[in-house]
C-alpha cells in the first residue's frame, strides 16, 4: 500500500489523481491532503477519502471543517503544507499545487525522504539548482506528472545520456494559436480559457495560450534531465497526440503518444517501474485520428517561449523573476486588471529589470521571488488596463 501526500486536492491534477487512487484502493491510499479555497469540493474529498491529516488556505476554512470532521487534523497555510508533505507514514507526494507556493513543501517532504510526484513547475524553475541536489543527497526519486516530461522520461528510461541527441517538446499552442499578434490585443478571458485540447486550471489555461507554460516546461526539463538548454526543442503539434520526443545522435526518434488524459502520467509516476491498466480509460486509435502535424514554433510569435530559453541560460534568480512576474501579471489579467499582452509586457519588464552580479543561495531567491511580486503588482496599479 503506498501512503500518498496529495497538495493540490481540488484542482485539474489533483481531481485527476482521485480518480487514479480510488480506482485502485488496494495499491494507494490519500492519508494527507490541502486545498486553498475550494471548501465545498474539500469537503467531498474529506467524507470520501478520508485522510488523516488536511492542510487549508485559511483559519475560516479550517474553523468550519473542523466543526464537520473532528476526526482530522487540520493546519493552514505554508504550515498545513509542510505538514501534509511530511507525515511519517506517507511515501510520495504529489505536489499538484500551482506556482511558487510549491517550493518549500516540496523541499520539506525531500529532506523528510519522501519521493515526489512533480506536476508543480514552479519549484523546479525557481530553484532547480537545490532541489535537485537535495533529492540526491536523500537519495529521494522525483518523477514527473506534467504529461511532456513524463513523456520524456518515459522515452529516456533504459537509455545511455551519451546517445542523447535532442530533447523535443511538443506544443499545442494553446487558446490562441491561430491568432496574430494584432488579433491578441482584443482578446477576453473567456476567449483565454477555451483551450483546444485540455481541461485545465484558469492560470495555467492563460499560460498555456502565451506559451508561459511551455518556457515553465524548458527550464523545468533541464533540471529533470540535466539536459543544457541547447539540447531542448519545442516543436507546435497541435493533436496533442504526441506528448514529447527525444532523438538520439544516430537521428533516431523515440515518442511518447496517448490521449489527452492526465490520468496516465499521474499513475505512473505512482506506480513507476510498473505499469497498470487506466480504469475507463478514453478511446484512443491512431485510425481515426489519421494524421499527425508538427510546426517549427515561432519565437516571434511566442515571445515568452524565447525570454524562457533566455533567463534559463542566465541562470541564477532569473527563472525565479520570469515566473514570479508571469504569476501575478496572468492572475491579474484573470481578475480584469490588466488586457492579455500586458501579461507579456510585465514579465519582460521585470526579467530587463533584475540584475544579478554575484552568486545567489536559495535564501536570497526566495526573497527575490518576494521582491519581484511587489515590484510588478506596484507596476500594475500605476499603469492599469491599457
Amino acid at each position: 500500500m503506498k501512503k500518498i501526500a496529495l497538495l493540490g486536492a481540488t484542482g485539474s491534477i489533483g481531481t485527476n489523481t482521485v480518480d487514479v487512487v480510488t480506482a485502485y484502493p488496494e495499491l494507494f491510499q490519500i492519508v494527507s491532503l490541502t486545498f486553498h479555497s475550494n471548501s465545498e469540493k474539500g469537503a467531498a474529498l474529506i467524507k470520501q477519502l478520508k485522510p488523516r491529516y488536511v492542510g487549508v488556505g485559511s483559519e475560516r476554512i479550517k474553523k468550519e471543517l473542523g466543526d464537520r470532521f473532528p476526526e482530522v487534523e487540520f493546519g493552514v497555510g505554508e504550515e498545513g503544507l509542510i505538514k501534509a508533505a511530511t507525515l511519517e507514514e506517507v511515501d510520495v507526494v504529489l505536489t499538484a499545487v500551482t506556482g511558487s507556493v510549491g517550493l518549500n513543501p516540496t523541499m520539506a517532504a525531500i529532506e523528510a525522504g519522501k519521493d515526489i510526484a512533480l506536476a508543480n513547475k514552479e519549484t523546479l524553475v525557481m530553484a532547480g539548482k537545490w532541489v535537485m541536489e537535495a533529492a540526491k543527497k536523500n537519495n529521494v526519486s522525483i518523477l514527473p506528472v506534467d504529461s511532456e516530461h513524463s513523456a520524456i522520461f518515459q522515452c529516456l528510461d533504459g537509455q545511455a545520456q551519451g546517445n542523447l541527441k535532442e530533447l523535443v517538446i511538443t506544443a499545442s499552442g494553446g487558446s490562441f494559436r491561430d491568432l496574430t499578434r494584432v488579433e491578441l490585443e482584443s482578446v477576453t478571458l473567456e476567449q483565454a480559457l477555451n483551450h483546444p485540447n485540455w481541461s485545465m486550471g484558469k492560470k495555467i489555461t492563460i499560460d498555456s495560450s502565451t506559451m508561459m507554460n511551455k518556457g515553465l516546461e524548458v527550464i523545468e526539463a533541464h533540471w529533470l534531465f540535466g539536459t543544457d538548454y541547447d539540447k531542448i526543442k519545442v516543436v507546435l503539434h497541435k493533436e496533442s497526440i504526441v506528448h514529447s520526443m527525444i532523438v538520439f545522435t544516430d537521428g533516431a526518434y523515440l515518442a511518447q503518444l496517448g490521449p489527452s488524459d492526465m490520468r496516465e502520467p499521474i499513475q505512473y509516476a505512482l506506480t513507476y517501474p510498473t505499469r497498470l491498466p487506466i480504469k475507463n480509460e478514453r478511446a484512443f486509435d491512431l485510425t481515426q485520428i489519421g494524421q499527425l502535424n508538427f510546426e517549427p514554433m515561432d519565437y516571434d510569435r511566442f515571445p515568452m517561449l524565447a525570454l524562457a530559453f533566455y533567463v534559463g541560460k542566465k541562470g541564477g534568480a532569473y527563472p525565479t523573476v520570469y515566473n514570479a512576474a508571469n504569476e501575478v501579471a496572468a492572475n491579474s489579467f484573470i481578475d480584469g486588471k490588466i488586457s492579455y499582452l500586458q501579461i507579456e509586457h510585465f514579465v519582460q519588464q521585470a526579467v530587463e529589470n533584475y540584475q544579478e552580479t554575484t552568486e545567489v543561495t536559495l535564501k536570497e531567491v526566495i526573497e527575490i521571488d518576494k521582491q519581484t511580486r511587489t515590484i510588478v503588482e506596484r507596476w500594475i496599479k500605476e499603469e492599469g488596463r491599457l
